[in-house]
C-alpha cells in the first residue's frame, strides 16, 4: 500500500504516540532525580555516592534493556502485517534474554569487594556508594521487566498506560524516600540506604502493574502462557538484533558513567555538580529518546509494509520534532543554569554556591551538543525501525571511546581544564556520532529499502 499521509499527518502521528513516551521517559528519570535531589538535601557525599553509583546501575539497565529494544521494531513490523503470533514469540523471548542477561550480571557485581574503592572514588564516598549499590542492583530485574512490557505495549502504540504507571512509580519512589531516607512518621532514618529500597519497590511496582495491564489489554497476544517454553529460533532472532542495540546503548551510557568517575578524580564539589548537571542533561535526552522510540515504532510498520515513502516521512517528521525539542533545551541550559541546579541542593549547605557555579559551567557545555545528541538519537531511533543495528553499534564504539572517552580524560584531567575539559570531550563524540548516524540512515539505510528488501544493507 502506497503512502497517502501528508507530512504534517505524520507530524502529528509523531508527537501522538511519542509524547506519552517522552512522560514515561522523564517519569523513568523522575525516579532517579527524586534520590538526587532528597539526598542532595541529606547531605553532599551521599548526593556524590549516589551520582556515581547509580550511573553503573543505569549502565546495566541499559545494556540489559538491548534485547527488550530490539522486541519494539521486531513487534511493530509484525502487528503491522496482522501477525500476532510473531508479536507473542519475539516478547516472549525478550523477556528470556532480559532475564538471562540478569542471572549473568547480577552474580558477577555482588561478589566485587569495594568496587568504587576501585574505581578511585574517596572512601567516604566509595563506603556510600557500595551501601546503595549493594541494594540497588536488585532492582535491574524488575527494571527490565518494565523495559521489556514497554517496549511490546510501545510497539502495538498502547503508550498512555506506559506513561500513567511510570509517573505512579515515581510517586511511590518519592514517598518511600521522604520516610526512609529522613525518617518521617516513625520510619527508621536510612539515608542513601533508604533510597536504594525506594528505588527497588518502585520498579517492582511498576512491572507488576504493567503485566496486569499487558495480559488485561491484549489476551490474543497471551504473552504470559507457557512463558517457561523456549522458542528457539524466536530467540536467535531477538539475541541477533538485540545484541548490537545493548553495546550501541552500553558505548553511550557507560561514557557518562566513566565521566562520573573522572569527575570524582577531581573532587566531591564537582562530582556532585557534575551528577546534578547530568540528571538536567539527562532529562534533555530523554526527550529526545522518547521521541526517537516514537520514531522505531513509526518506522518499524513501515518497514513492515516496505513503505519507501512512508519511511522517508517517518523520518522527516521525526527529525524536525527533535530539532525544536534540542532548541528549548539550548535556551533552558544558557538562560537558566543557576537556579535549575539550585533546586537539587539545600539553601543551607556551605558549599551550594560553589556547586552552582561548577555546575552552571557544566550545563554551558552541555548545551553544544543538544543538537547533536538530538540527531544520533533520532537517526539511532531510525535505523532500529529498519532493524539496521550493527552499524550503529561501531559507530557508537568509534565516537565515544576512540574519540569523547580520550579527549575528555586528556582535556580534563592533563590539559587543567577540569570539569568543563570532561563536558566538552563528552560533546565531541556526541558530534561524531550524529554525523554518522544521520549519514547511516539517509545514505544507506532509507535507498537500501528502495531497491527492495532482497537488496539488504552493506
Amino acid at each position: 500500500m502506497a503512502e497517502t499521509m501528508t507530512f504534517r499527518a505524520h507530524l502529528w502521528a509523531t508527537l501522538t504516540l511519542g509524547l506519552p513516551l517522552v512522560g514515561s521517559q522523564l517519569g523513568q528519570l523522575l525516579i532517579h532525580a527524586t534520590d538526587t535531589l532528597m539526598l542532595g538535601r541529606y547531605g553532599v557525599a551521599e548526593l556524590a555516592a549516589q551520582a556515581v553509583a547509580a550511573s553503573v546501575i543505569v549502565v546495566l539497565i541499559v545494556f540489559g534493556s538491548g534485547f527488550a529494544w530490539a522486541v519494539m521494531p521486531m513487534a511493530a513490523a509484525a502487528a503491522e502485517s496482522g501477525d500476532d503470533v510473531q508479536v507473542r514469540r519475539v516478547t516472549r523471548m525478550g523477556l528470556w534474554a532480559s532475564m538471562g542477561f540478569t542471572a549473568v550480571v547480577i552474580p558477577v557485581f555482588l561478589i566485587v569487594p569495594d568496587l568504587f574503592g576501585r574505581l578511585g572514588q574517596t572512601p567516604e564516598v566509595s563506603a556510600l556508594a557500595d551501601r546503595y549499590f549493594s541494594i540497588a542492583l536488585w532492582g535491574l530485574v524488575p527494571a527490565l521487566v518494565v523495559m521489556l512490557l514497554r517496549s511490546y505495549l510501545s510497539a502495538l502504540e498502547r503508550t498512555r498506560m506506559v506513561l500513567w504507571v511510570t509517573l505512579a512509580a515515581a510517586a511511590v519512589n518519592a514517598g518511600l524516600n521522604w520516610l526512609l531516607i529522613f525518617g518521617h512518621l516513625g520510619a527508621p532514618e536510612l539515608g542513601i540506604v533508604g533510597a536504594a529500597i525506594a528505588s527497588v519497590v518502585c520498579n517492582v511496582v511498576a512491572a507488576l502493574a504493567l503485566a496486569l495491564y499487558a495480559r488485561l489489554s491484549q489476551p490474543q497476544h497471551q504473552i504470559f502462557v507457557r512463558i517457561w517454553k523456549p522458542d528457539w529460533s524466536a530467540l536467535l532472532a531477538v539475541f541477533r538484533l538485540g545484541w548490537p542495540i545493548a553495546l550501541t546503548s552500553l558505548a553511550e551510557v557507560a561514557l557518562f558513567a566513566a565521566s562520573s568517575v573522572m569527575m570524582g578524580w577531581i573532587g566531591t564539589q564537582a562530582l556532585a555538580a557534575h551528577g546534578i548537571a547530568l540528571q538536567l542533561a539527562t532529562a534533555t535526552f530523554m526527550v529526545q529518546l522518547g521521541l526517537g522510540q516514537a520514531a522505531t515504532v513509526r518506522a518499524g510498520q513501515a518497514y513492515g509494509r516496505r513503505d519507501i515513502a512512508r519511511l522517508r516521512k517517518v523520518g522527516q517528521a521525526a527529525m524536525t520534532l527533535s530539532a525544536l525539542a534540542a532548541a528549548a533545551s539550548v535556551l533552558l541550559f544558557v538562560c537558566l543554569p543557576g537556579p535549575m541546579i539550585g533546586l537539587f541542593l539545600s539553601p543551607h549547605d556551605p558549599q551550594r554556591s560553589a556547586i552552582i557555579a561548577i555546575g552552571s559551567s557544566f550545563l554551558a557545555a552541555a548545551a553544544l551538543f543538544q543538537v547533536a545528541d538530538s540527531a544520533q538519537v533520532i537517526a539511532t531511533g531510525l535505523l532500529r525501525g529498519v532493524q539496521d543495528t550493527k552499524w550503529p553499534m561501531i559507530y557508537a564504539a568509534v565516537s565515544y571511546w576512540a574519540v569523547a572517552a580520550p579527549v575528555a580524560y586528556l582535556l580534563g584531567l592533563k590539559a587543567g581544564w577540569g570539569g568543563v575539559g570532561i563536558w566538552v570531550g563528552l560533546a565531541l563524540g556526541l558530534f561524531l556520532a550524529a554525523g554518522f548516524m544521520m549519514h547511516r540512515f539517509w545514505f544507506r539505510a532509507v535507498p537500501a529499502m528502495d531497491r527492495g528488501p532482497e537488496a539488504g544493507l552493506v
